[in-house]
């Protein structure tokens, strides 16, 4: 019986290895399989972690340009091939740098993901993996275009200034600067919002109000994001401003389909599950396990395990989740393609007792111990 196993991480609990290293242990008490274990994620936050975990790579740490121009330390993994780079730019432009009070759209850069994106092509990585999600920015990305090498400037040909300001005041563009290595790159980018650079379902109308955009801002600001994808067109010669994915983290969706070469904008599971390469294994897989902290309906309308699920389907496997909660609503993870779903608190606990790690592994051991003991009934 070969049994795969692709469990999200247990948010402030356990990582996803650690999940899946816990379900392993309680098969091992009951049956000899053939077990594989396999990072997951959704393209947001915690998947660096869990890819670095689960792919033998290993994290760096530098010091990058905040969201409002100060320094922050912001880490990223580098694969075990030594050649992919796992970002997340919330690292360095995510809205929770920022404290609410302090949040300005006119001045927030994404300079510092341009910065992160350096170190690793100079440390030799040709693949990227870019979560976007969680910025604090509504700038187009061109933050992270002068961190590159692009020049940005005015009439006057002085350089425009930071965020949004002075998006309308761009005269010329010059890219003599930008590193040649980035021709070798390719860029996969983790991105789930489908919203276009501009207009009423644009970057600034829809995401702007939640990092700091006033009403009154936000027609004035749209114009200004309109200015600069008129100039990347003349520029590029393609417009990418109603493309699915431009307004992605204000914009930045925008930049990388325009300015940077092989870029690819997809949904943030899809990239996770090539990058582990779970097909390859599901294919001969008896059983997928997977899961996540809590199931429930919203679990259905196509997070994580779903996508596990769906996959484990397409080669008929069984698929079983577990999850440390499990709501009234989550049989519609059942219609997903999850055949059982299991809770693995075992009584009557508190949530921070539940969520102890330690607590959380032992509980997923002899969850998965029991179910297993029935399977083994039948084998």
């Amino acid at each position: 019986m070969k049994v795969v196993i692709a469990i999200d991480s247990f948010k402030g609990s356990m990582s996803s290895m650690e999940a899946g290293n816990a379900a392993k242990a309680g098969i091992e008490r009951v049956c000899s399989a053939d077990i594989v274990v396999k990072p997951l994620a959704d393209g947001g936050e915690g998947t660096t972690e869990a890819l670095v975990e689960g792919l033998g790579g290993e994290y760096v740490s530098i010091e990058v340009t905040g969201p409002l121009g100060d320094k922050t330390n912001a880490r990223y993994g580098i694969l075990g091939d030594k050649k992919t780079a796992v970002l997340e730019m919330a690292q360095a432009s995510g809205i929770i740098l920022v404290k609410r009070e302090e949040l300005n759209p006119s001045k927030a850069t994404t300079y510092g993901v341009g910065e992160m994106i350096l170190d690793a092509v100079k440390r030799g990585c040709r693949e990227f993996i870019i979560g976007i999600g969680g910025s604090a920015t509504s700038e187009g990305g061109i933050g992270m275009l002068q961190a590159l090498g692009y020049e940005f400037t005015d009439s006057d040909c002085s350089p425009i200034r930071s965020g949004i300001q002075d998006l309308d005041k761009i005269a010329s563009i010059v890219a003599k600067n930008v590193p040649e290595e980035l021709k070798e790159c390719h860029f996969n980018i983790a991105c789930d919002v489908k919203n276009p650079l501009c207009g009423e379902n644009g970057a600034v109308y829809v995401f702007g109000p939640q990092k700091g955009v006033k009403e009154e801002e936000k027609q004035p600001f749209d114009e200004k994001m309109k200015h600069f994808a008129d100039k990347t067109q003349e520029f590029t010669g393609i417009d990418h401003r109603m493309a699915e994915g431009a307004g992605a983290a204000g914009g930045l969706g925008f930049a990388f389909l325009s300015y940077l070469p092989n870029v690819e904008l997809k949904s943030g599971i899809d990239i996770v599950l090539d990058a582990i390469q779970l097909e390859q294994e599901v294919k001969n897989a008896d059983i997928v396990l997977t899961g996540e902290g809590r199931l429930d309906f919203q679990t259905a309308m196509g997070k994580v395990p779903v996508g596990v699920a769906k996959l484990a389907k397409k080669y008929s496997a069984k698929v079983l989740a577990f999850a440390g909660g499990v709501t009234k609503d989550a049989g519609e993870c059942n219609s997903a393609g999850i055949d059982a779903f299991f809770p693995i608190v075992r009584g009557i606990t508190t949530l921070d007792e539940a969520m102890i790690t330690e607590n959380a592994k032992e509980n997923m051991i002899l969850s998965v111990e029991q179910v297993f003991r029935v399977i083994n009934l039948y084998i």
